[in-house]
Order: C-alpha cells, then sequence, then structure tokens
C-alpha cells in the first residue's frame, strides 16, 4: 500500500506564502502522476495542480501563476509552492499519486489564509 505523507499547512495571512511536501513511501517515478487537490467546507474536493512523469503539468485556473508544482528526486518528494494567497484558497489539501488506474491519496494537511 502506497502512504503519501503531507506537510507544510497553517495559517498564514492574506498575500502571504506557504509550500506543502508530500513524501510517498516508494520512488516518486513509480508514479505515472502526482498532484495536489484540495476540498473547502461544504464543497466538491479539486484539482488544484498535478505534475506527470515526463514532467507535464496542469493548473486550475483559479490558482495559475500563483501557485507551482515541483518535485525534487533526490529527496523524493513533490512540492506545492503557494504564493499571493487570498482566503478563497482555504481548504483540506490532498496529496495524490496515480499508479496505473489506481488512486492514492495522502490524510490531508489544512491551509488557512485569514487575517
Amino acid at each position: 500500500q502506497v502512504q503519501l505523507v503531507e506537510s507544510g499547512g497553517g495559517l498564514v495571512q492574506p498575500g502571504g506564502s506557504l509550500r506543502l511536501s508530500c513524501a510517498p513511501s516508494e520512488s516518486i517515478f513509480n508514479f505515472n502522476a502526482m498532484g495536489w487537490y484540495r476540498q473547502a467546507p461544504g464543497k466538491q474536493r479539486e484539482l488544484v495542480a498535478r505534475i506527470n512523469v515526463g514532467g507535464r503539468t496542469d493548473y486550475a485556473d483559479s490558482v495559475k501563476a500563483r501557485f507551482t508544482i515541483s518535485r525534487d528526486n533526490a529527496e523524493n518528494t513533490m512540492y506545492l509552492q503557494m504564493n499571493s494567497l487570498r482566503p478563497e484558497d482555504t481548504a483540506v489539501y490532498y496529496c495524490n499519486a496515480i499508479i496505473l488506474s489506481r488512486n492514492f491519496w495522502g490524510q490531508g494537511t489544512q491551509v488557512t489564509v485569514s487575517s
């Protein structure tokens, strides 16, 4: 069973930055794709950003030019750098990894943007 361990959430003021990390229990090269999703209270879980094994990235329109997804092969870790945070970015953020058609999820990390 693949395990994904997230870290880096917290409380930040509007306009601030946070970096989320996701460390999988096996090599990131084993995954067809990895990504970040978020779920705000009363809303459905939505894709934030993803990166495939070839390094191609995709972003939700609401976070383009503010968030950057990346991976560090040496650290075997995926990151989400979040800049210019807004109150509407408040949500639980989940790491996701796909091997063939199987999805794996982290436990989630809370991000709260508030003054």
